[in-house]
């Protein structure tokens, strides 16, 4: 059973999850640790018309 301050699997995909929906252009990064993922990063691109 996870301690009240970790978060589970099932979370870290509602994470992903909501991002993905949030952007239109971009990246999302999972860097992961020891087999465990430590940080999210999400990078948002602003696509300019010529």
């Amino acid at each position: 059973m996870p301690k009240s301050n970790e978060i589970t699997k099932e979370s870290y995909l509602e994470i992903v999850d909501g991002l993905v929906r949030d952007m239109k252009y971009g990246t999302i990064t999972i860097i992961v640790q020891d087999g465990k993922v430590i940080q999210i990063d999400k990078t948002d691109k602003i696509r300019l018309k010529s």
